[in-house]
């Protein structure tokens, strides 16, 4: 008999090989009954169920263990059903020697002899009283599912003696060439020698042993089988063994669902575990070889590592290439694969190309044996194919990435050292990881494309570049305690006044996140609409109090209510005043001239959006020498869950403490160096203003009295002046904008008017008097007197307004310095 008729390996899920495994199954109860009815045949488990012992039942009817009520006549003629049929499954009533009755499946086997005589092997089980690792048992399974199972007996030489036909289906050994031998005349060798040790082992023991193994049977060369082969000692009247009975199943079914349920178990760990897209192909790549190819590529369109989810036509535009980006690659031996196939690498799909294919119809490719590649796309790039049929690659699949609407991309599967073909059910496999791997890559793709809306959002509301014009020079720091998405609530600006002053302003809005950003950007807003109108610092955060307040009575869910904090102070280079007030917010610190630290003693006010606006906010001013330091932060900086606020602060001002001449940006880093090294659990904001000072030759002041004759008067001091400035260009047109000033404020004001000129990035005009009504422009109609005056300074300035002064008002215009001006 040849040994080549069934080819095995004993290889796990992995392909890699290992011992067959050879466990213990207590559980089996056999008896072989010959075709009188009477026992020749009994096991140890056998007589574990039922109670009756080899010596009892061998020899005596099969009916001595059918209860009272099943007499001699109607197990005869359950014996003719099995002949007929040729054997018989179901359910049965056995009773137990102590007269109890179990009810049990039975499954009857037909087997044959040498001399054409039959005999029929009894299955029993109890499944009630299997454990549940036994009901799951190959055999157990096959047994319930009533699947073939193949069945030889053998003698204690163990050459063949008894089998049923299903056993030559199973291995395409007809039954007379088998009669008489042993399993080596029948298996290689190598696998023939493990059965016989197991049987030798049953024989020895009188246990149950199965050995696993795989197999490429005749009837199917192309797929790998799995096999499970179970061992039983038969004994005789005396208890000693007879022979050893093997029942074999293919269990493929079973076992490459089990295969199949671990690869996704390992699937739903191991991919998706960051959000970052091209970590997950690697992933999916990384976990499908070896289990299910020996190489792995995952490709994603272009659009989709940048956080731009394909249009849902992808690929469907005839002739033109579609470009993707390598996510993933995977193999046994990268050393076969010497392609240029590189993570990231740009890879150009050819129009006519099955991946190209795969793209444009969202369905898999399935090639079995990938004989020779084909085609106009391996014409366009023959070097490349040429190395893929060098790799030995003889199966393909080609799984598109699928997401919703869209293809997101293409996942490769190619066997080379594994010889079996990939089948159907590997497909199915290969599509199930991929949608898996899908999944993940879309939850990616949303949150880049959320994070990048949440950067861009943020980006909008933060100023893009902070300057702080003649007045003070800035530096700043912002670090998000959401770092997943880049945003929170903290803000910082810096706002550029009339009359070379600025505002300087930092804000923290309660949460974090793209909701606090949000708010943060309207207050922001209302912010710099109310420092346009050039309001002092408690009037200003008096009207932002009531903003918040209304933010909360339009929110209608009330545990979203807005609650920040804010400081806001202006400073005026020419006076070297600086004006704070802060609503709940920490308090600003200011370095000296010479590095020393402190902190001013400011009302601290109440956070904003609580209802508190009863208590009005005060302002405090300050006379900062030139070169001080502001330094303006949010809570995060100073405090944190595990160090108070006073820690903080003396941690802040060691750190900004020193040389007066270090640059804002390295005090900016030196103070963040400070921080502790995990992320901060709230928004951190840092905001540095190294103050300035006009000279007196910048600025030109007169006090006017309040009469007629003042307004030429005030016509040739500012005309003098722009000469010795040198801005003789800007005469004419700031003689007409102090005229209408003037006239204004000596017909509206009933005391002494002010007009003051700065030099600085422009030429700023100021006219002071004691009316407290805002001018307005108006357009006046032809036959009107008056009204053209505002009318005509607008024309003539790059900008003009007034602000609120103690006394009183100040209209101001500005125009810009002639190019040629020289720097005082």
């Amino acid at each position: 008999m040849g040994r080549t008729a069934m080819t095995m390996t004993n290889t796990d899920p992995s392909r890699r090989a290992e011992p067959a495994s050879l466990r213990e199954m207590p559980d089996a109860a056999i008896a072989m009954i010959d075709a009188e009815g009477i026992v020749v045949g009994w096991t140890q488990a056998a007589q574990q169920l039922v109670g009756y012992s080899a010596g009892e039942v061998v020899g005596r009817s099969a009916a001595h263990v059918l209860p009272p009520s099943e007499d001699e006549q109607r197990a005869s003629a359950f014996a003719e059903q099995c002949r007929a049929r040729g054997g018989w499954s179901g359910t049965a009533a056995i009773r137990h020697r102590d007269g109890h009755t179990l009810r049990m499946t039975l499954r009857v086997s037909l087997l044959w002899g040498q001399d054409a005589g039959s005999r029929w092997l009894v299955s029993v089980t109890d499944i009630g009283s299997l454990s549940s690792e036994a009901t799951r048992g190959p055999v157990r399974e096959s047994l319930l599912a009533r699947a073939p199972i193949g069945i030889v007996v053998y003698d204690q030489q163990l050459r063949c003696v008894w089998v049923n036909d299903a056993m030559e289906h199973q291995d395409g050994v007809p039954r007379h060439r088998r009669f008489g031998r042993g399993v080596k005349d029948s298996l290689p060798a190598v696998e023939a020698e493990a059965l016989e040790v197991v049987m030798r082992q049953v024989l020895g023991s009188g246990t149950t042993k199965v050995h696993e193994y795989r197999a490429w049977p005749p009837a199917d060369r192309r797929r790998e089988h799995a096999f499970s082969a179970s061992f039983f000692c038969l004994q005789g009247a005396d208890g000693a063994p007879l022979g050893v009975c093997s029942m074999t199943v293919d269990v493929t079914g079973n076992r490459r669902t089990r295969e199949r349920l671990a690869i996704l178990s390992e699937a739903s760990t191991h991919i998706g575990s960051t959000l970052d897209v091209m970590r997950t192909g690697q992933e999916l790549a990384e976990l499908a070889v070896p289990l299910l190819a020996d190489h792995a590529l995952v490709d994603l369109v272009e659009s989709v590592p940048f956080g731009v989810e394909p249009s849902p036509r992808t690929g469907t535009t005839s002739g033109r290439p579609q470009v993707m980006r390598r996510a993933g690659l995977a193999s046994v031996d990268l050393g076969v694969l010497e392609l240029p196939w590189a993570r990231e690498e740009v890879i150009h799909a050819h129009p006519d190309s099955p991946f190209t294919a795969a793209l444009r119809t969202g369905r898999s490719h399935l090639e079995p044996v990938l004989n020779t590649l084909a085609g106009p796309w391996v014409d366009d790039d023959p070097v490349r194919a040429q190395k893929v049929r060098d790799s030995g690659v003889h199966s393909l699949m080609v799984v598109p990435i699928r997401a919703r609407r869209c293809v997101l991309g293409l996942a490769l599967f190619g066997r080379s050292e594994e010889q079996a073909p990939f089948q159907e059910d590997d497909l199915l496999l290969a599509e199930e990881l991929v949608t898996r791997a899908a999944l993940c890559l879309d939850n990616a793709l949303q949150y880049a494309r959320e994070r990048s809306a949440a950067l861009t959002l943020q980006g909008d509301l933060l100023p893009h570049r902070v300057q702080g014009g003649t007045a003070v020079e800035v530096a700043s720091r912002y670090v998000p305690a959401d770092m997943d998405h880049g945003v929170g609530g903290d803000w910082f600006d810096v706002i550029e006044l009339s009359g070379a002053r600025v505002a300087l302003v930092v804000g923290d809005v309660v949460g974090h996140g793209i909701n606090a950003a949000a708010t943060m950007g309207r207050l922001r807003t209302a912010v710099r609409t109310l420092a346009d109108l050039e309001l002092p610092p408690d009037e200003l955060l008096g009207h932002l109090d009531d903003t918040v307040q209304r933010l909360n009575d339009e929110d209608v869910d009330m545990s979203a209510a807005v609650g920040a904090t804010c400081l806001y102070a202006v400073y005026d280079p020419v006076t070297r005043r600086c004006t704070v007030a802060r609503a709940g917010h920490p308090p600003p610190l200011i370095v000296g001239a010479q590095g020393e630290v402190t902190i001013p003693d400011l009302p601290a006010g109440a956070p904003l959006g609580l209802g508190l606006g009863l208590v009005p906010f005060e302002s405090v001013e300050l006379e900062l020498a030139e070169g001080s330091v502001l330094a303006f932060y949010s809570d995060g900086l100073v405090e944190s869950r595990d160090e108070d606020i006073d820690v903080g602060l003396r941690r802040l001002a060691a750190a900004l403490a020193g040389q007066p001449s270090t640059s804002l940006e390295d005090m900016c880093s030196r103070v963040m160096e400070t921080l502790p090294a995990q992320a901060p659990a709230d928004d951190v904001t840092l905001l540095l203003a190294r103050t300035r000072a006009l000279r007196p030759a910048q600025v030109a002041f007169w006090d006017l009295p309040n009469g007629p004759a003042t307004v030429p008067a005030a016509r040739h001091l500012a005309a003098r002046q722009l000469r010795e400035w040198g801005l003789e260009q800007l005469v004419t047109s700031v003689e007409s904008v102090v005229s209408e000033l003037v006239t204004n404020a000596i017909h509206h004001g009933d005391g002494p008017n002010r007009l003051r000129l700065i030099q600085h990035r422009v030429l700023t005009c100021e006219v002071s008097d004691t009316s407290t009504g805002r001018p307005r422009a108006r357009h006046p109609h032809t036959l009107d007197e008056h009204g053209r005056g505002l009318y005509l300074v607008a024309r003539l300035s790059r900008r003009w307004g007034s602000r609120s002064a103690t006394d009183g008002k100040v209209v101001w215009a500005e125009q810009d310095l002639p190019s040629t001006a020289g720097a005082l």
